[in-house]
């Protein structure tokens, strides 16, 4: 990877893990399919969900920024099952809840399935993630690094 502020790149280096349990779903998918021999890329998703079960599993705490809904936001969540549910949880979001979407459902309904654990420290974000998150993020690094 070129691009040396990828966050692929970063977590190729930092040797972090890097799941897209939805990667099929959509043109990048496609394009996988239809250029898997030029590219000598072979997606195991078999393989890659062995390897989050054996994550969770092992994890002494879990913990989940989850920025939107949908695949990545029920993938997460359905595998802290395993652990009886997340220890920590942020989500941000612009969901509502009233429409019965994944991506609007609040801890309390994870927490009645065990996604969530009842002593989890979690909170509800609402707002656009391509706003919040930067700060968020720069909030979390000046912390790291004992500013204010």
């Amino acid at each position: 990877i070129n691009d040396e502020h990828s966050i692929l790149r970063a977590s190729y280096e930092k040797r972090v893990p890097v799941f897209v349990p939805g990667i099929f779903d959509g043109a990048f998918g496609s394009q996988v399919v239809f250029n898997y021999p030029a590219l000598g890329l072979e997606v195991d998703l078999v393989s890659d969900e062995r390897k989050i079960i054996e994550l969770v599993v092992s994890s002494r705490k879990l913990g989940a920024l989850v920025i939107g809904g949908g695949i990545s936001k029920h993938h997460t969540l359905w595998w802290a099952q395993l652990k009886e549910g997340l220890d920590y949880a942020v989500y941000i979001t612009t969901a509502v809840e009233y429409d019965g979407s994944l991506s609007g459902a609040q801890p309390r309904e994870a927490i009645s399935w065990s996604k969530l654990k009842t002593s989890s420290k979690h909170v509800v974000v609402y707002g656009d993630a391509t706003v919040l998150l930067p700060i968020i993020v720069a909030g979390v690094m000046c912390r790291v690094k004992g500013e204010r």
